[in-house]
């Protein structure tokens, strides 16, 4: 049973002297799908994109909303979220400077109900963090020709958050799947996981956008193919009877990329018309200029923090990919992006950062010793049988039975003591009259024992066998 609750959705940003609240009234089913009527009264579920149902708090936790992101005291949000007319909107679409069409349905008036409504605070953040990522994501765009309106895709994929993760796996601004991103080039190991670097991403996904508007030809398959696959919207171009339009497939789709071109119709909305919605974006103090240095040794962000004075939480934000908080220089030289004005800091100690502690630090072994322990011999007999007993009292049988047995077990015992034989050098004794003595030759007595030399000193354990 729907249970209605009521939310205060715009709470308070960091100065709280003026913050205003929103009140909202919604549905406990609201969380995660919307519903649609139809003309004939027909409900259809659809499903939100997981971004949409995230809150706020998967961005209070990033570094730089924390560091260089704050509430703009020159503006004041609105108490409740204006109500326009459905002409209203579809102007404004129509307005935008796009290549992709930008229709407006029910859907999308749904879609941009919950950003302009519920999910205002958010939206307020992300206007704050498109300032570091936008850039990004346009220059990637751009360097393949591809539509830059594009360049909000990743706030419905990860509502902007790089260390977003989905319930299925799909990693970082834009959700790449593990085998999408290893196909794109993007590393991932125990140690990087590239699906997190904005830069690296950002190139993926524009390189897989243009692959996916080679198979389709139109930019609303394309959107739908990023969400559920190109072998879904092509099985729901099947069932519809050939037809490439994203409206007329839309019945044969799954639930959630139902959604999903309306949301990033939504996306582009409300990114660009957040003003007229009450709603203020956070203001941000945009952080030093980085750049990337490669190493060629592994190296531990908390050497470099404390030999070059940085912030490990700002390294952390400008390197997301290293997993583990190590650069795996041994494996290849690898990048590391660092403030500029540390640049020069790690040059100067680059052999102090890679010495900072490092025993405890980077811990793992090149090489290990094997612990050889000497097993005392022993010799096992069995008690004879009735018919070993019989046939042994006449003689000849019995003896050449034990003899043989006798022989039998005598060289095994024989053999696992030589295996494992150690002496105590005597005074006067040299590597040539021990080898002798026993056997066997200097050069494997040297091997056996790792010895480099012919020198060699008396008391001391030596292996012959």
């Amino acid at each position: 049973m729907k249970k209605k609750i009521y939310s205060l959705i715009l709470g308070m940003l960091f100065c709280g002297a003026n913050t205003m609240f929103a009140q909202y009234e919604y549905n406990d089913d609201d969380e995660y799908e919307i519903v649609i009527t139809d003309e004939d009264g027909e409900e259809e579920i659809i499903e939100l994109p997981e971004s949409m149902i995230e809150n706020v708090d998967s961005l209070l936790t990033l570094y730089h909303t924390k560091a260089y992101i704050q509430q703009d005291p020159s503006c004041q949000p609105t108490e409740t979220d204006p109500s326009f007319e459905d002409e209203v909107y579809i102007e404004r679409l129509s307005k935008l400077p796009t290549i992709m069409e930008m229709p407006y349905n029910e859907v999308v008036r749904k879609m941009i109900d919950r950003y302009t409504s519920r999910s205002r605070q958010k939206v307020s953040y992300m206007l704050g963090l498109a300032n570091f990522y936008i850039p990004i994501f346009e220059e990637a765009l751009e360097s393949y020709g591809l539509p830059l309106e594009l360049k909000y895709l990743p706030v419905i994929e990860s509502g902007l958050n790089p260390n977003a993760v989905s319930r299925v796996g799909a990693t970082g601004l834009w959700q790449f799947m593990l085998t999408t991103g290893k196909r794109y080039g993007l590393q991932v190991n125990s140690l990087v996981d590239e699906r997190r670097d904005p830069l690296r991403a950002s190139f993926a996904a524009a390189q897989y956008l243009r692959d996916l508007y080679k198979i389709f030809g139109d930019w609303n398959l394309v959107i739908a193919a990023y969400n559920c696959g190109p072998e879904n919207v092509n099985r729901a171009i099947h069932r519809s009877g050939g037809s490439r339009d994203y409206w007329e497939i839309y019945p044969y789709l799954p639930s959630e990329t139902r959604g999903y071109v309306p949301a990033f119709i939504a996306a582009n909305y409300v990114m660009n018309y957040y003003c007229d919605h009450g709603i203020c974006p956070m203001v941000t103090d945009l952080s030093a200029k980085s750049d990337t240095i490669l190493v060629s040794r592994d190296v531990h962000f908390e050497q470099i923090a404390n030999v070059c004075n940085i912030d490990i939480n700002l390294l952390r934000e400008l390197n997301p990919q290293y997993r583990r908080d190590i650069v795996n220089g041994n494996s290849e030289p690898s990048a590391i992006r660092l403030p500029l004005e540390a640049i020069n800091t790690f040059i100067d100690n680059e052999d102090s950062v890679y010495a900072y502690n490092v025993d405890e630090l980077l811990n793992k072994r090149n090489t290990v010793d094997i612990t050889e322990v000497q097993i005392p011999t022993r010799t096992y007999s069995r008690p004879a049988t009735p018919r070993q007993q019989y046939r042994g009292s006449s003689g000849r049988y019995s003896k050449y039975k034990a003899r043989k047995g006798s022989s039998r077990h005598k060289g095994k015992s024989s053999k696992h003591r030589r295996r494992s034989e150690n002496i105590t050098i005597k005074k006067g004794e040299t590597l040539s009259s021990i080898a002798k003595k026993h056997g066997t030759t200097v050069e494997k007595l040297k091997k056996m024992n790792k010895i480099k030399g012919s020198n060699i000193r008396a008391g001391k354990k030596l292996k012959v066998k």
